[in-house]
């Protein structure tokens, strides 16, 4: 009887390997759908790079007219990795995602999902994350890869920092991707989501880190920002995590705090998906 109680019963190891395998799968088929567009991927790392440039020639000036040299606590050579792992990032994480789902429910297409034997939640992140590992490959290597040639670039001398990094960064793909998702969301109940999705495209970038970094604002701002909102944890937390911009522990620290955010945000995707099929069932549709 020992031996039995010890052992994981069948069924469950039945039901847990194919749902990875079929996570897997999806994961896969949104990498491939990805890599499809090869002219809108060159066309997208070379715009990340030119701004890279235009975005880093004004941070380095910003830290010239100060008399220490430094800028909201980074040096020239943090901001120049803030700046060119952020427009890397960028693509990673896609702030400004597709209304792909958004359209899906205008249209009607969206009960198609809903019959499959995969969560729409669920079914929708797995392609996310393989659209993110391939703008990893295709998106983030070539700005980095430039700013490394161009600029004096502050490489990380902790050893963990580049595993948190790794860490850190796949916690903000998971958090944009819900934030996305609530926001497409919205189109079950209005018919247009331009409103919504142009004050989730500015309060991103301005929020997020992306226009500049928060440390640039007044710290008790920036602290309430960090704490109360989920934007600094979608882009300013992965490069302040990159650039070593504060203690250890304060770094594990804000990284768990995206951990936070993430399962708060998926959970409430799973929320309002549950109410927005009810709402579905009740119209008849």
């Amino acid at each position: 009887m020992g031996s039995v109680n010890a052992t994981t019963p069948p069924s469950t190891h039945r039901n847990i390997v194919p749902a990875f395998r079929t996570f897997a799968a999806i994961t896969g088929s949104g990498f491939r759908r990805y890599s499809t567009y090869r002219q809108a991927t060159v066309a997208g790392a070379f715009t990340n790079t030119v701004f890279g440039f235009l975005r880093t020639y004004v941070l380095l000036a910003v830290a010239a007219g100060t008399a220490t040299g430094l800028a909201g606590g980074y040096d020239r050579e943090q901001l120049a990795t803030f700046v060119w792992a952020g427009q890397g990032l960028l693509a990673v994480v896609a702030l400004w995602g597709s209304t792909e789902l958004a359209d899906r429910i205008r249209t009607g297409d969206v009960a198609s999902d809903l019959l499959r034997p995969v969560h729409p939640v669920t079914m929708y992140l797995a392609a996310d994350l393989g659209r993110a590992w391939h703008a990893v490959l295709t998106r983030f290597v070539p700005p980095v890869l430039t700013g490394l040639l161009f600029f004096d670039v502050y490489l990380p001398r902790q050893w963990f920092t580049g595993p948190l990094f790794v860490v850190s960064a796949a916690l903000a793909v998971m958090l944009c991707f819900a934030c996305r998702y609530l926001v497409n969301s919205v189109a079950y109940w209005l018919t247009d989501i331009r409103g919504p999705m142009l004050a989730w495209l500015v309060g991103s970038g301005v929020l997020g880190g992306l226009f500049f970094p928060l440390r640039f604002l007044p710290e008790q701002f920036m602290v309430a920002l960090w704490v109360a909102t989920p934007f600094p944890s979608m882009l300013q937390t992965p490069l302040d995590v990159l650039v070593e911009r504060d203690p250890p522990a304060l770094r594990c620290g804000i990284v768990a705090l995206q951990a936070m955010w993430v399962m708060l945000l998926l959970a409430c995707c799973a929320v309002v998906q549950r109410r927005a099929e009810r709402r579905l069932v009740i119209q008849g549709g």
